[in-house]
């Protein structure tokens, strides 16, 4: 593609992506507005709570005291539709085995209503393969939709087995009544819980796709579920494989870029103190237990919901590749350069056989 076109790709690529932001703040101008009605003093002081709460040096340098194993689970399941080549679609739920870290006061996080329980569609072939889970971003996770934003069909031929999940909040676990989901939302400490709810969950289907016979397991995550795949691979030694596409880093960053922190010292501060916050579920805190080269990293030079800062941050982090691809978070011209990419990953590495 000559430069002239690049630039233009770009260029709409953030416009949509602005307006997609500006749809999000929108829905949530609710929760924006009881934030900034805090001064800045009481916003450090909120955040100064949460982060005495949260903060504790044990609960980074042990990971068990935060993220706890789940308990052994037997998912329920049923017959979605045959796939091609004798394999099936089959939906799996199971009761999300989440408590939360505090059980009491104001921020009380509850797995209540749809969101206790856990869901996932397994695309699988007629015999035990390599899996994959893919975990969506912030406001999708409908099956509908996460059909055609993974390459399923793709995944399978090469000779996965594919798990899609559900954030919590999110698609089928959502609150009645709709309205954006609460997690990951305004308060900090709802964001901590939501995330440890969110490993808990993974981690449960790591362990049903091992029962059910899967050699491996690996994860691939976009956006919000980049940020997941990325804190999982420094919690779950066992993973086969771990790619965050176009991530979120942190959340303080994101807090930052969108004009939420103010201006100016005081911004930063509350930058800091945000990231102090949410340090306990934040993917840069640990390292990384999954190999290097089992890693690969995707960031769009056009991105302006999670701006390919945030896949930077990670890739320092974890000291694993970066493959920066044109386009954006919601045209994803890239997907077929990205995907290719994973394939290659997962062929030298030898969790996919050569095609044959």
């Amino acid at each position: 593609m000559n430069p002239i076109a690049l630039r233009l790709l770009g260029s709409a690529a953030s416009t949509v992506d602005r307006a997609f932001v500006a749809a999000i703040q929108l829905r949530n101008r609710a929760a924006r507005a009881r934030a900034e009605a805090l001064s800045h003093e009481e916003r450090m002081a909120a955040l100064g709570s949460i982060r005495d709460a949260y903060g504790a040096p044990a609960l980074i340098a042990d990971p068990s005291t935060f993220f706890p194993a789940p308990p052994s689970v037997s998912p329920r399941l049923r017959r979605i539709r045959t796939l091609s080549g004798g394999g099936e679609c089959l939906e799996l739920w199971w009761p999300s085995t989440f408590t939360p870290f505090f059980t009491e006061g104001p921020r009380t996080y509850r797995a209540a209503g749809p969101n206790a329980t856990a869901y996932a569609r397994l695309y699988r072939g007629p015999t035990p393969r390599p899996a994959a889970i893919l975990v969506h971003g912030y406001m999708s996770g409908h099956w509908a939709f996460e059909e055609r934003a993974w390459p399923i069909r793709w995944l399978n031929r090469r000779g996965l087995d594919v798990a899609v999940t559900v954030l919590p909040f999110h698609g089928v676990r959502a609150r009645p009544g709709g309205g954006a989901p609460p997690f990951p939302g305004g308060d900090p400490a709802l964001t901590n819980e939501g995330f440890r709810q969110v490993i808990a969950d993974l981690r449960s289907l790591v362990a049903i796709l091992r029962d059910r016979g899967a050699p491996s397991v690996g994860v691939m995550g976009m956006s919000l579920g980049g940020y997941s795949t990325a804190l999982l691979a420094t919690l779950e030694r066992d993973l086969s494989f771990a790619v965050p596409l176009i991530p979120l880093a942190s959340i303080a960053d994101f807090a930052r870029d969108q004009g939420r922190l103010g201006a100016g010292e005081r911004a930063e501060q509350q930058h800091d103190a945000l990231e102090a916050a949410n340090r306990v579920v934040s993917p840069l805190a640990r390292p990384g237990l999954v190999a290097k080269e089992r890693m690969l990293i995707v960031g769009a030079e056009a991105d302006r919901v999670t701006p390919i800062a945030h896949a930077e941050r990670l890739a320092r982090h974890f000291d694993v590749p970066l493959l920066r691809v044109v386009g954006g978070h919601l045209v994803q011209t890239w997907r077929g350069e990205a995907f290719h990419a994973v394939g290659e990953m997962l062929l030298r590495e030898g969790i996919l056989s050569p095609p044959g």
